[in-house]
């Protein structure tokens, strides 16, 4: 296979935009085309990964952007794997990259959905689950992963005051993410305080609804050293699946799509979760991410909490985890997401992410699902 290699990132900011997805799919993207040095017909190929497209009128967005570059003769590909959009569509144009089809190709992800309201993004929302389960049952996800919660409350040594403080370091990094939707300093008693949303998670344990647009640029490792600029290099990649409502699982503390792709991914790599210096994982609420930190084996299962309560996953301390403030504090456009993350570990492994770097830093991780955990993937990155 080709080695693949980032080569160039571009994101608008996360939160509530007043462009349409086109014109902020198309902001990103011409962002990490100048990022890398090259030029719109170096393009072979695009993946574009949106979820609710039909909530702005717009759902076959590929050749939309296309047009929009000065590339229309380019195919595209749209995917959508929920909130998982982004990481199932990178995989896929590594895929096309290290198979040898295409030697360059942009991957965007976006998502508009700020203008729909609360009670319609809840209900697109409420699609992405195991809807005749969950969704039409009246279960959304802040109750499917309020039972998760409940859950590990009832297994493990864990308070919500330790949920909590997930948060508030997730806020803590988000303010130093100039992109970054909620830049707000927050305390564990600010997030205790605040209103219940499904026991026990309230409203500061839930990441937003954003609008939001990220790209990268994805190349042989010939391609990005022809150009000459910065790159980091793609060691490993993973997918998994878990069943799709949360009662099909032994264990709803566990997603063991996770730990499958996880598993690939660090295979593939050639490397140990002792190896990571950074992750960003999927913190859509905060017990999402105390799960995600021990099913990709940075814990055992039930010390991940104590990680978070020793502060362990802060930034610089044994492991940072989210450094760009995470879904929690940075924003949660799902097509847009788990593009946006390997945006940030670009950024670490270049030198670009001010004052939230980690450093020192050589290898990051990334890791986003869709739904509950339904679909994942994990991607590892090293430094060149």
């Amino acid at each position: 296979m080709e080695k693949v290699c980032v080569l160039g990132a571009g994101s608008t900011r996360y939160g509530n935009l007043s462009d349409g997805i086109a014109d902020i799919t198309t902001q990103a993207s011409a962002a990490a085309i100048e990022d890398a040095g090259i030029a719109p017909k170096d393009v072979k190929a695009a993946y574009i990964s949106n979820v609710f497209g039909v909530a702005d009128k717009q759902v076959h967005l590929g050749p939309v952007l296309m047009s929009n570059l000065g590339i229309p003769d380019r195919p595209s590909l749209s995917i959508e794997s929920a909130c998982g959009s982004g990481s199932v569509s990178f995989r896929e144009a590594y895929a096309n990259v290290a198979a040898g089809f295409y030697d360059c190709l942009v991957v965007s992800g976006v998502e508009k959905v700020t203008h729909t309201g609360t009670e319609w993004t809840t209900t697109y929302f409420a699609y992405c689950s195991d809807y005749f389960y969950e969704g039409q049952m009246g279960v959304s996800f802040p109750g499917l992963f309020a039972s998760m919660a409940r859950a590990y409350l009832t297994e493990f040594d864990a308070t919500e005051e330790d949920f909590a403080q997930v948060a508030v370091k997730n806020h803590n990094n988000g303010i130093l993410n100039p992109k970054a939707h909620l830049r707000k300093k927050i305390t564990v008693d600010d997030v205790m305080r605040s209103a219940v949303i499904a026991s026990p998670l309230k409203l500061f344990d839930c990441c937003p609804f954003s609008d939001g647009a990220s790209s990268v640029i994805l190349c042989t490792e010939k391609f990005a050293k022809d150009h000459g600029g910065d790159y980091v290099e793609v060691i490993g990649s993973g997918r998994g699946g878990s069943p799709a409502a949360l009662q099909g699982r032994e264990h709803i503390t566990t997603i063991p799509s996770t730990r499958t792709a996880a598993d690939a991914a660090y295979r593939m790599a050639g490397i140990t979760p002792k190896d990571v210096d950074f992750a960003e994982v999927h913190d859509c609420f905060t017990i999402a991410e105390v799960v995600d930190t021990e099913d990709l084996r940075f814990f055992e299962k039930g010390e991940g909490i104590q990680a978070v309560r020793e502060d362990r996953t802060s930034l610089n301390s044994d492991i940072s985890v989210n450094p760009s403030g995470g879904l929690k504090s940075k924003g949660h456009p799902i097509g847009a997401t788990g593009v946006g993350q390997v945006v940030e570990v670009f950024d670490q492994l270049t030198g670009r992410a001010g004052e939230r770097t980690v450093k020192d830093a050589k290898i990051g991780l990334t890791h986003n699902f869709g739904a509950t955990g339904a679909s994942c993937a994990v991607h590892i990155f090293q430094s060149v």
